[in-house]
């Protein structure tokens, strides 16, 4: 009787053992087949679920399903690049062939033995201004390659805001007296700058080829400084202005419309945002009452 006893004894445990490593193994073959529809429908959203109050495979199967969170994350990161990538290519496309297209035309024409000479210098001249704007797209494309480049490190150190503010706008000032627009300049001095020269030449060349683009009768510009920046803040009148647009203002791949850019692309202000970032500064963009307002802030030097 007592042998009997004891074989039932050992018997009830072990059924239950069974019974758990059975429900364990079933569980972990139900596991697997999520697996199995989850890889062959990688689009979907679906995570493994389990069943088991198991401490340990509960842990392992959250790690698994951050697994398939970060490959989906990734997965759609690099779908959204293509379509950039794309979009990208569409627009340096047409950048490039839009002048070379003018070129070809107004060269075609000079070969016309009934021309003038004052028309022949016409045609030089849009020519000429045409492969200033084509050079202008391809150094925007090259520099814009570069930003993230080892080979271009910057040197940040201290630098004086205020003169090279002045030194660019001496640069453009035919470019102003051509388009007509009256400049409004503070004569302020400001603390140096904790920055790169060469990235905010560039910055500052960027926002005021920007401003000549679109500005119709005025260009604004002053310095500001607070405890902790110095802030180039820029302003012009523009024609109307969709708002929606404001906040892809920076994307690299956003342009307004083209017939208002003189074959000219926009990738200037997301040269400036890229830039100004590696510098630990920042820069935003509003338009109000039919004013563009840029406002680039620089880490002020200790």
């Amino acid at each position: 009787m007592s042998n009997w006893l004891i074989i039932t004894i050992l018997i009830i445990p072990l059924t239950i053992v069974i019974g758990i490593i059975l429900l364990f193994h079933w569980d972990i073959r139900r596991m697997t087949n999520q697996l199995d529809e989850i890889i062959e429908n990688f689009g979907t959203n679906e995570l493994v679920r389990t069943n088991t109050r198991s401490k340990t495979l509960n842990r392992f199967i959250t790690k698994i399903n951050q697994l398939i969170h970060l490959f989906k994350k990734d997965q759609q990161y690099m779908q959204m690049r293509e379509v950039e990538l794309k979009q990208e290519i569409t627009n340096i496309s047409h950048d490039l062939r839009t002048p070379l297209t003018s070129i070809k035309g107004f060269s075609e024409l000079l070969t016309d033995a009934s021309l003038s000479e004052t028309e022949k210098e016409d045609f030089l001249a849009i020519i000429q201004k045409k492969i200033d704007n084509l050079t202008m797209t391809v150094d925007l494309f090259y520099e814009l390659s570069q930003i993230d480049s080892l080979d271009n490190q910057m040197i940040i150190e201290q630098q004086f805001l205020d003169q090279i503010v002045i030194e660019a706008m001496l640069m453009f000032h035919d470019d102003f007296e051509k388009k007509q627009l009256k400049i409004n300049m503070d004569e302020i001095h400001v603390a140096p700058i904790l920055a790169d020269q060469k990235a905010t030449n560039r910055i500052m060349m960027n926002i005021i080829q920007n401003a000549l683009r679109y500005a119709k009768s005025y260009v604004t510009i002053q310095l500001m400084e607070d405890e902790a920046y110095i802030k180039l803040v820029t302003i012009n009148d523009v024609d109307a202005f969709d708002h929606t647009e404001l906040e892809r203002i920076f994307d690299r791949t956003f342009r307004l419309d083209t017939s208002r850019t003189s074959g000219q692309i926009g990738l200037g202000l997301h040269i400036v945002q890229r830039l100004i970032n590696n510098q630990g500064g920042k820069v935003t963009a509003n338009v109000q009452d039919d004013e563009f307002r840029i406002e680039v802030s620089f880490k002020k030097w200790d």
